[in-house]
């Protein structure tokens, strides 16, 4: 074999070892800078995708309609 082939390998696979490195100590980094960061963005992401959306304020249109249904029935009771 040639001398000249084996340096040329050994400084290719020493480059491929060196970007592996590289993006496995990117892969292992955090987006974000602290706990409280990561929550917000998790809370927006389920906002966005519904999860906490519309059923709570259906949940409490309906409460007030059946308070102000039963305050309106109670009247009307004391009156008649």
């Amino acid at each position: 074999m040639l001398p000249g082939a084996n340096s040329s390998r050994a400084d290719a696979q020493v480059l491929a070892l060196e970007a592996y490195a590289a993006r496995a100590g990117a892969a292992m980094a955090c987006v974000y800078s602290s706990s409280a960061e990561f929550d917000a963005a998790l809370i927006a992401e389920r906002r966005a995708a519904g999860q906490y959306g519309p059923r709570r304020y259906r949940r409490q249109r309906l409460a007030t309609a059946a308070g102000i249904a039963a305050a309106l029935a109670v009247i009307v009771l004391l009156i008649v």
